[in-house]
């Protein structure tokens, strides 16, 4: 065997660790990054409040961040894996029997998967405002049957319906049936709540980008 060819086959050996290493080490962060943006979503449950002009029962909360942000960073996958870590973490405290946090993550699933899908293929600034749009108001759109067939039937087991929708009626008395009430006022309130986490994620995605990749 010549020099020539033995120096090569070494260079294709060499190039074959270092693409190893890198695989490894990027899945290695990947993983973190993961982890570490569920952790974070964890904890951003817990600052939940009520805001004015829908029911009290009804909370604001951040939780859903991290899976936008993780879905660019990590990719659409990410996203959904940071929505059910989270509200598999949520579970043990759970006061629904797990109804809410599967609520939580189908919505949450619905905001994060569109939203990476259109950033993987268009990793523009205009592509991650498109994607991220496009996730608010499809979370927003499916939060009415995720609500309707999941979440209030599991609430109707404590109380009527007519208390539901009496506590809707309160706010605005012209509503009537749970489908009107979740079209008024849970449908806008979801989407009010993805905007606010799309307008954050613009506001401070390009600082952590690089932390998130690891440059």
């Amino acid at each position: 065997m010549s020099d020539y060819t033995t120096q090569g086959s070494r260079r294709d050996v060499r190039l074959e660790n270092e693409r190893a290493r890198s695989e490894s080490s990027g899945r290695i962060r990947y993983m973190t990054v993961t982890a570490l943006l569920s952790a974070i979503a964890f904890i951003l449950q817990f600052f939940e409040f009520p805001i004015p002009l829908v029911p009290s029962f009804i909370k604001m909360d951040f939780s859903d961040l991290p899976e936008l942000i993780g879905a660019f960073a990590m990719g659409p996958l990410s996203g959904v894996v940071i929505a059910l870590i989270k509200n598999l973490l949520h579970f043990p405290l759970s006061q629904t029997g797990g109804v809410g946090e599967l609520c939580n993550f189908l919505l949450g699933a619905s905001f994060a998967l569109p939203a990476g899908l259109v950033y993987k293929f268009n990793k523009t600034k205009r592509g991650a405002v498109i994607g991220a749009f496009a996730g608010a108001i499809i979370m927003a759109a499916l939060s009415f049957p995720i609500n309707y067939f999941i979440t209030y039937p599991f609430y109707e087991l404590m109380m009527p319906r007519e208390v539901i929708v009496a506590a809707y009626q309160a706010i605005l008395p012209s509503v009537t049936g749970l489908a009107q009430c979740l079209l008024v006022f849970n449908v806008p309130f979801t989407l009010f709540k993805a905007l606010c986490s799309v307008g954050i994620t613009m506001l401070i995605y390009k600082k952590l980008s690089p932390i998130l990749h690891g440059e």
